[in-house]
């Protein structure tokens, strides 16, 4: 499998800058920055490309179920934009969340678990990849505890409703944690989800989480190596997939941060066997 994660600096970097940054940090996979113009895409492709630099994701991150007609229309357009810039630069997949029906992008509403929302879903996805066509990536939903996929089985749910070759599966385990039963059984929950989606998935999220003693039950994201998400097990799945597979860190807040979670998923991949680039 191949480790990346952002690349915080001040400044611009260029093509080739933004490449060695990489692989300064021993990242093998990258996010694409965010551009539209096909030219620039493509040099930062190309620069990937020789570096042996895998573009693992383009972000769509949006609210294409949004209740108000605009937000909703303006978020189905930029979609399609990031989708066509994951076609160009061969990324392994665009990701977004599917979206919620509230006022909060990617927050809970009564609507979002409902048949209704499902079929919404259906007829968004359908309408992003068949204005692209994509041939060399595919569009992908990052599963939430509070809309759908939600689970493996919404998940190829959707996949078969949907219908699109170019329809994928993005995973980040840590998202669907949303009770103690599930935290202290993530190791069987990351299994379920990589034996029932393992041939569909493009691309993963790697941080982790940690549940307090506070009343009620809270449950709060952290970096890897600082709560229970069972690595060895996450490892041991992706391993099992193709040997370009990329898992993202994300979401931390220094270089520092983000050099202790490497380290940490390196340690585990050792630790157990498994080669992580």
């Amino acid at each position: 499998m191949r480790l990346g994660g952002p690349i915080l600096h001040g400044g611009k970097l260029d093509p080739e800058q933004w490449a060695q940054a990489h692989e300064e940090r021993q990242y093998s996979a990258a996010y694409l920055p965010d551009f539209e113009d096909a030219a620039l895409i493509q040099d930062y492709a190309g620069a990937a490309s020789r570096a042996d630099l895998l573009i693992a994701e383009v972000g769509a991150w949006s609210n294409p179920l949004s209740a108000d007609p605009e937000t909703r229309d303006r978020a189905i357009r930029f979609c399609k934009k990031k989708l066509e810039a994951a076609e160009l630069a061969g990324a392994r997949c665009c990701v977004n969340i599917a979206g919620s029906r509230g006022e909060q992008w990617d927050g809970h509403d009564p609507a979002n678990l409902t048949e209704e929302t499902f079929e919404l879903i259906v007829e968004t996805v359908r309408e992003i990849i068949d204005h692209v066509q994509p041939q060399r990536t595919y569009y992908t939903l990052e599963m939430m505890p509070w809309m759908y996929p939600d689970s493996a089985d919404s998940y190829l749910r959707l996949i078969e409703a949907i219908d699109r070759r170019a329809f994928a599966v993005h995973i980040d385990p840590v998202n669907l944690i949303a009770s103690p039963q599930l935290y202290y059984g993530n190791g069987a929950l990351i299994e379920h989800c990589f034996s029932k989606l393992g041939p569909y998935i493009r691309s993963c999220h790697a941080k982790d989480i940690i549940m307090s003693q506070q009343m009620t039950v809270h449950l709060d994201e952290t970096r890897p190596g600082l709560g229970k998400l069972d690595y060895a097990q996450y490892l041991r799945q992706l391993a099992k997939l193709d040997g370009d597979i990329p898992l993202m860190l994300e979401h931390l807040e220094s270089e520092a941060e983000y050099r202790l979670a490497a380290n940490h998923i390196r340690m585990v991949a050792n630790g157990i066997g498994v080669r992580v680039k």
